[in-house]
């Protein structure tokens, strides 16, 4: 009976012993979460959002001045709409800086800054009321919208590697807008102002 009384003691303590380890096995392995936030990719990513931030707002100054230098009222409609989107895009980015931990804070973005100068540019550079000013305030537009659908597509990539699937989801509405943006501005250019364009002479 004392054997017995033994082993029944022994095989408990060894599973004490077993579960001791595994818990503390689990205490010293960090959450994906813990391990992100103090990652080289995590201070990129965070990193990259506040260059979008500053994208964003950018456009929210920029959009009104396509819209008031269009001729065509389809154009001037497409950039006063994408304007009431981009001021959710905003929010939006202020809502994944939450997410984050982070406040809201905005990192110049020299990509964005050098194509909202170029839309400032083809304004000086063609005869108001043109369909080849559309035109040009058209590329202007995409190419923004191409810049974002680009930054977008990668942070949203990013966001899920981290874990942060929350911001991955948040992001990926704001670049199925972007892509909507995108071709609805294709859809005005290929609806006439493009041949309108070819038409018009010189002055």
């Amino acid at each position: 009976m004392q054997k017995t009384h033994t082993q029944s003691e022994s095989s408990k303590t060894a599973k004490a012993a077993t579960a001791s380890g595994s818990k503390q096995a689990a205490t010293k392995t960090p959450s994906r979460t813990k391990q992100s936030s103090d990652s080289a990719l995590e201070e990129f990513f965070v990193d990259e959002l506040k260059d979008i931030y500053w994208a964003e707002k950018k456009l929210v100054k920029t959009l009104p001045k396509l819209q008031k230098a269009a001729s065509s009222d389809e154009l001037k409609q497409a950039f006063g709409n994408h304007l009431t989107e981009t001021e959710g895009h905003v929010e939006r980015l202020e809502q994944a800086f939450d997410m984050l931990g982070h406040k809201p804070q905005a990192k110049k973005c020299d990509a964005m800054e050098g194509i909202t100068e170029e839309g400032a540019s083809v304004i000086e550079e063609t005869k108001a009321g043109t369909a080849t000013r559309d035109v040009a305030l058209v590329l202007a537009g995409q190419k923004a919208e191409h810049y974002e659908i680009a930054t977008y597509g990668g942070l949203i990539q990013i966001a899920k590697t981290l874990g942060h699937n929350d911001v991955a989801s948040l992001l990926q509405q704001t670049l199925q807008e972007e892509k909507n943006a995108d071709q609805i501005l294709t859809g005005i250019a290929e609806g006439g102002i493009n041949y309108e364009a070819s038409e018009e002479t010189e002055d």
